[in-house]
């Protein structure tokens, strides 16, 4: 009789994380039980109870109310959407206003969209740096507004950097927005129930989050924006989700993207808690068997008090080590049982920095040697540990390969 292989270890819960049970059962339900929540007859009307009875939860976990969330295909397509939405609005509004104003470590969905803008309709981008730890100095953003206030469309700043894990300050960012009459929006996705979110905290116009990233399935997600705030249409068709985004409802992502919410905010302190101790023991296990290693992101403090103002995410640990190719240490982790991120892009298998540390001031060399580990509801002590246990040879390894991108064999 063979011996039971080891487990695999898990650090990429930044990418999507492991469905919850409560999530996993809501959908099956409302799966088999089908129905069009558009529909009129009895089995419609109870798919679109099942519907709004998600939208409530999330809504709920947003400080937001139901009708204030347009349900969507995931984080992406919310953050296109705000993008396209809002810069539409404001440019119909006053011909003046082209300028988008982002910071320089957002999402490629958010980038990338911004700067479709400025190829096919006209705007022009004001990029707000970011200091060495990854996050925004306000007063960027305040020296912007206060040049040239009439001309910006709508700002956008992560709530939370999916790469190094930093906490923006949103709400002075936020506030700066309002009290500028522009429009603020907020990629909120690697936050929403990691660390608390408010939707209406002044000045917030549109915000975006996503289901696979908290315990719910992929291909769901949700935008908030009410309706004071003008956003114009990216779908046309049947008129669902107040005609903003017309198309049928994924009724059982919703229900499964709702209970995934409600688990994950039922002990949403705890879970930061605990994320946030394994993290630190990670962080401290690194630096102790790798001492080159350098932490990339804000320097965590105690869990207990970045539980009251976050600067880093809880699960979120990034390192970049000196003289090694990413991939190379990336599958060389892999080889060991442990799944995680190099935080940067590869085109057509030509290694290349992260954008993100980059703008946070890194030698591009620095940068490709970049890993996120990034921990979920299912991470573990032994996971930390096994991840230690590896660390050191993987390093000597990928440091012996160097930066050619050769990627080494396996264990």
């Amino acid at each position: 009789m063979g011996t039971m292989p080891t487990p695999r270890v898990y650090m990429d819960h930044a990418a999507t994380t492991d469905m919850l049970p409560e999530a996993v059962e809501a959908f099956v339900e409302q799966a088999r039980r089908g129905g069009n929540p558009a529909s009129l007859h009895s089995g419609g009307r109870a798919a679109r109870m099942t519907l709004e009875t998600g939208r409530d939860q999330i809504a709920a976990a947003l400080n937001a109310e139901p009708v204030e969330v347009i349900l969507t295909s995931g984080g992406t397509e919310a953050d296109n959407m705000a993008v396209l939405g809002l810069y539409r609005a404001a440019r119909e509004a006053d011909p003046r206003r082209t300028v988008i104003a982002l910071s320089t470590v957002e999402h490629h969905a958010v980038s990338e969209t911004a700067e479709w803008l400025v190829a096919h309709e006209g705007a022009e981008l004001a990029w707000l740096e970011v200091a060495e730890d990854g996050r925004v100095d306000p007063a960027a953003l305040a020296d912007l507004l206060a040049r040239r206030g009439d001309e910006v469309a709508l700002a956008t700043v992560m709530w939370a950097n999916n790469e190094v894990g930093a906490v923006q300050p949103v709400a002075e960012l936020a506030a700066l927005c309002d009290d500028a009459g522009v429009a603020c929006h907020v990629d909120a996705v690697q936050a929403f129930c990691a660390v608390p979110v408010d939707a209406h905290l002044r000045g917030i116009s549109t915000l975006a989050v996503s289901a696979h990233k908290l315990g719910g399935p992929m291909g769901v997600g949700a935008l908030y924006a009410p309706r004071t705030v003008k956003l114009a249409a990216t779908s046309f068709g049947g008129g669902q989700e107040r005609s903003v985004r017309s198309g049928t409802v994924n009724a059982a992502g919703a229900a499964a993207f709702g209970a995934a919410v409600e688990a994950a905010r039922s002990d949403l302190r705890g879970e930061f808690l605990r994320r946030a101790r394994l993290r630190d023991a990670l962080v401290a296990g690194i630096r102790e068997r790798v001492p080159d290693a350098v932490l990339r992101g804000p320097e965590p403090g105690a869990p207990e008090a970045e539980w009251e103002h976050p600067t880093r995410l809880p699960g979120n640990a990034h390192f970049t080590f000196p003289g090694c190719e990413g991939d190379s240490m990336l599958f060389l982790f892999d080889a060991a049982g442990v799944a995680l991120s190099t935080g940067s892009a590869c085109n057509a298998g030509v290694p290349r920095a992260s954008h993100v540390l980059l703008a946070m001031g890194v030698p591009e060399e620095t940068a490709r040697g970049a890993q996120r580990f990034s921990l979920g509801h299912t991470s573990t002590q032994q996971d930390v540990e096994r991840v230690l246990d590896a660390v050191g040879e993987v390093y000597e390894r990928a440091r012996t390969a160097g930066l050619s991108g050769h990627v080494p064999g396996a264990f």
